[in-house]
């Protein structure tokens, strides 16, 4: 839900979208562990091309490694020539744990982890080769930094700790090449990026924005990974490389395409997230200048015990968090996730789960003795708004404050408004009205954003986006100092409400009568 903070302020022009947000820290686990909990099946991504003489050894090693977690085999025959097909359908008749699928034509390494991700039903995705050059008997320690809920990704290192074939020096250099350039890019310091066993939490992988269709699907899940915040461990493994008379396929040609996939993923196609609106939340972190202008327009009307509706992932919540008590409440479960991560340790908040169409809800708050709830660019995804604003009435004490920012002028509704879940775009009366309806004395209401109207318009009514760009957040962040100053004189609407509306301190008084 919050993404739209930003989102309602930030459309300076008009390119295509794509998102990073490594100040996200997202999708992190709980401190303890509580994520392995969930995590019952282990989902093995194995693309295969031409290795009849490998895949059936390797499917036998992969359901026979010692590991705790149910498996399943999702083998991606990418259009092979010879009889690997045959193969893989005789072990998904024979085994439930394998499963076949098959690309008519050859379309590369990258393309088919992506289909097998596609058909994974797992809690944890490792991807293995079916040429027996990893060796699943290091499945135990690939899992345990994940299981034990420390880490988000894992990587096989084939250069620390462990026997190794000795085999090309220009293979191992252009390997530590690659490797410098990631960690420089990325600012990591890994020691393989190119390993082929990455280890996954696959509600990640899910989401992440995968394009590449070779080999370059390792500096891709590498700059995504890096670009999502995600915490990522290595561990040694045992790595037995083949030589090109014993079938290796990747040559010189592929190192250059890595380093070149490094650059594109990192500054050019730099969208993480497969989800619209995920992907605008990752673009909304970068305004960090705006959402303090924001914050600073609402605080003189925030109290001590705060309650922020729709934390999201927390692009606020970092910037409230002085306070008496602070509570943070969001619907979504991996959101409600990633707070716990961002603020476990913190003194005086609390993250919740909670609906806020659910009248319960707003029974439980009112144990928390709020003085002030702030709702950023949420209430227009709420089918019942009045019934919401109600609920904040009864959950403040009396005297407190319900400070609301909105998305303004029905005008201009569009495409980035449907994708981003808006019923709704408020006219200043009408969001008055609201909130005199439940209860509140409207203390103050403000108009901002103008400059942003125009281009709102043109990406949601003409070109019909549906997603912010990270570029575009930084871009009107940086200009914001300078458009903030005349804003109030452009002669366009307006594209975000702030407004307060206060709970009447005779309320207590009509409550026990």
């Amino acid at each position: 839900m919050k993404a739209h903070v930003l989102a309602e302020a930030a459309v300076v022009s008009s390119e295509d979208v794509s998102g990073t947000a490594k100040s996200n820290a997202a999708f992190l686990s709980p401190a303890g562990g509580r994520k392995s909990e969930r995590l019952a099946k282990l989902s093995v991504l194995m693309p295969v091309f031409n290795e009849e003489a490998t895949v059936s050894h390797a499917i036998s090693r992969v359901l026979g490694s010692p590991i705790s977690l149910a498996i399943e085999i999702i083998a991606v025959d990418d259009g092979s020539k010879d009889g690997t097909w045959e193969i893989l359908q005789s072990w998904a008749k024979r085994d439930r744990r394998v499963r076949a699928v098959r690309h008519a034509n050859n379309r590369g390494k990258g393309a088919a982890i992506r289909t097998a991700i596609e058909h994974m039903t797992g809690d944890v995705a490792v991807i293995q080769d079916a040429d027996l050059e990893y060796d699943p008997a290091d499945y135990p320690q690939l899992l345990e930094p994940i299981l034990s809920g420390k880490a988000d990704a894992v990587f096989g290192s084939r250069f620390v700790g462990h026997p190794r074939r000795v085999l090309y020096f220009w293979h191992t250099l252009a390997n530590k090449i690659l490797t410098l350039a990631a960690n420089v890019i990325n600012d990591l310091n890994l020691t393989d990026m190119e390993t082929g066993y990455k280890v996954i939490r696959a509600d990640i992988l899910r989401r992440l924005h995968l394009s590449s269709r070779k080999f370059t699907i390792e500096p891709e899940l590498t700059c995504r990974l890096a670009q999502l915040g995600a915490r990522i461990y290595e561990v040694p493994i045992t790595y037995a490389g083949r030589t090109y008379a014993e079938g290796k396929k990747i040559g010189a040609w592929d190192g250059v395409q890595a380093l070149c996939a490094l650059w594109y993923y990192r500054w050019w196609d730099n969208r993480v997230s497969r989800d619209d609106g995920w992907a605008t939340l990752e673009a909304v972190g970068r305004a960090s200048t705006y959402n303090r202008w924001v914050l600073k327009q609402a605080s003189p009307f925030l109290g001590r015990r705060l309650l922020e509706a729709g934390a999201g992932i927390g692009n606020l919540s970092r910037l409230l968090t002085r306070r008496e008590a602070l509570v943070l409440l969001d619907y979504d479960p991996q959101y409600v996730e990633m707070l716990e991560a961002q603020f476990a340790g913190r003194e005086g908040v609390k993250v919740r789960k909670g609906n806020l169409n659910d009248a319960s809800l707003y029974h439980d708050l009112k144990l928390e003795n709020l003085d002030s709830i702030l709702c950023a660019n949420v209430l227009e995804h709420l089918p019942e708004d009045e019934k919401v604003l109600h609920g904040f009435f009864e959950a403040l004490q009396p005297g407190g404050r319900c400070v609301l920012v909105v998305p303004a002028s029905r005008r201009l509704f569009g495409s980035l408004d449907r994708a981003l879940g808006h019923f709704r775009r408020y006219e200043g009366d009408q969001l008055r009205q609201k909130l005199e309806t439940a209860g509140f004395r409207v203390i103050h209401q403000r108009a901002f954003n103008r400059v942003g109207a125009a281009a709102w318009f043109v990406s949601g009514r003409i070109l019909r986006r549906t997603r912010l760009s990270p570029g575009q957040m930084r871009l009107f962040d940086a200009l914001w100092p300078l458009l903030r100053l005349f804003d109030h004189l452009v002669p366009t609407p307006c594209l975000s409400w702030l407004i307060v509306g206060e709970k009447p301190a005779e309320a207590i008084h009509r409550a026990a009568a």
